[in-house]
């Protein structure tokens, strides 16, 4: 990777002062040995670009791709001048306001913030929808250090003055590519337009289209740009392949794959939530421990889908690209992507999940003749041809295998997977017929 720092009212470039450990960054002490007891001690290079410039107070436009430290590039110089200057906010204020597109994402910032300032007595809030509102509401009122939240919930408690921003000192738009993708546009300018004039502004993102331009015009002053840039779209540790199969052989193929034990902990992205849905109980009705993630769950739900694939109670994760961000679960040994996304940026994020922390992993996708034009964008993008997979045989004795239910699915759950009924109401048809025997590759992260 390389940094680029530029001014962009000037062009210039600014070269960031040499950082090899987070100590050379001049971070309170209590930051740094929260770091310390975290097993940090080497800045990333979007933390070592930015840091400095926030610490110095400037707004800063950072471009860098998901998993990359991001988190750690905002979170540490903010909570390092709330130490600097310590001062109470009065009743339903803020002095730091930080905004996410999933409620995933948010929780995860709040957890991070609350490692970093294990030492400190902040007051940190969540303030998330598909959760009760009146908690929110009550822990905002004393006034609070820290906001993390969605876009929607946070106009809903500004609406009623449950929450008040004219005491904000620092404002953190976090993904913001996502953000637009998802439709906040008009819940941020709601929220910017009741934001002081008076504020650090920062604003991250993986990509940088003409919109993101446009909103960093609007709402950052003078910022330094701090640009990580992967001198490969995607990581090289990860091995990508592509079946080339019929819509309608999808589910049977990803059982076949699915046989082989060496997809330990595996997620599968969707286009459509409902596809999700279907997905996961056709996996659940075969005896694969499965569950779906996506935006109709209510919070509770997510929560509890996501901490069962994490604790690997859960084998199988089904998901739309609401996981593809934000969502770090370690050891991700595969990523399947049942549908190809229409966006190859999206592609990039998604197999991201695997081959985190130094490990290796698997990007498997499935193409129907229909998108094969997705199929394109994403090697132009990645400059990657996806390798043509070999076919799968079909295990003899799965063909004389009863379907089974985990017995952690409540078959009178609406949001189980109990039951595996399509739209109609039927079960799927379980038509295991053996596919053309071959050498099977098997492949292990």
């Amino acid at each position: 990777m390389f940094i680029t720092v530029t001014n962009p009212t000037t062009n210039n470039a600014v070269t960031p002062a040499e950082a090899t450990t987070f100590a050379s960054l001049s971070l309170a002490e209590p930051l740094l040995r929260a770091l310390e007891r975290m097993n940090f001690t080497v800045p990333t290079p979007i933390q070592a670009g930015a840091i400095p410039s926030v610490m110095a107070g400037r707004d800063l436009l950072g471009i860098a791709q998901t998993g990359t430290g991001k988190t750690g590039g905002f979170l540490l110089p903010i909570l390092h001048q709330l130490i600097q200057n310590p001062k109470r906010t009065r009743r339903h204020g803020t002095r730091v306001l930080i905004l996410a597109p999933t409620r995933e994402l948010a929780q995860q910032i709040e957890a991070d913030c609350r490692k970093f300032s294990a030492e400190l007595r902040l007051r940190i809030v969540s303030i998330l929808g598909g959760v009760g509102r009146q908690p929110q509401v009550d822990r905002m009122a004393p006034g609070v250090d820290v906001v993390v939240g969605t876009p929607g919930r946070i106009c809903d408690l500004m609406e009623t003055n449950h929450l008040k921003l004219d005491e904000v000192e620092h404002f953190v738009l976090d993904e913001a590519d996502r953000m637009l993708d998802l439709g906040f546009i008009h819940d941020i300018r709601r929220i910017m337009a009741l934001l002081p004039q008076k504020r650090q502004s920062l604003l991250f993102s993986a990509t940088m289209p003409g919109e993101i331009g446009r909103l960093a015009n609007s709402l950052l002053h003078e910022p330094v740009k701090v640009e990580i840039t992967p001198l490969e779209p995607t990581p090289n540790r990860i091995e990508q392949h592509v079946h080339f199969v019929n819509q309608s052989d999808k589910r049977m193929l990803l059982s076949d794959l699915l046989a082989d034990e060496a997809m330990s902990r595996v997620i599968i992205f969707t286009r459509t939530k409902h596809g999700a849905d279907r997905v996961a109980e056709h996996l659940v009705h075969n005896g694969v421990d499965a569950e779906a993630l996506h935006g109709n769950k209510s919070q509770s739900a997510r929560v509890r889908s996501l901490e069962r694939f994490r604790s690997g109670r859960a084998r199988v994760l089904v998901a739309t690209d609401i996981a593809a961000r934000g969502i770090d679960v370690p050891q991700i040994t595969h990523v399947v992507n049942f549908d190809l996304p229409n966006e190859p940026e999206s592609y990039v994020h998604r197999i991201g999940r695997t081959a985190r922390a130094g490990h290796a992993g698997i990007a498997i996708s499935f193409c129907d003749p229909t998108e094969r034009p997705f199929l394109r964008s994403i090697e132009r993008l990645t400059k990657v041809p996806l390798q043509p997979a070999g076919p799968v045989p079909q295990p003899a004795e799965r063909a004389t295998m009863a379907p089974r239910k985990p017995s952690h699915v409540d078959p009178r759950s609406k949001q189980g997977h109990g039951g595996g009924r399509d739209e109609q109401g039927n079960r799927p048809r379980r038509s295991f017929k053996p596919r053309n025997e071959g050498n099977r590759q098997r492949s292990a992260a």
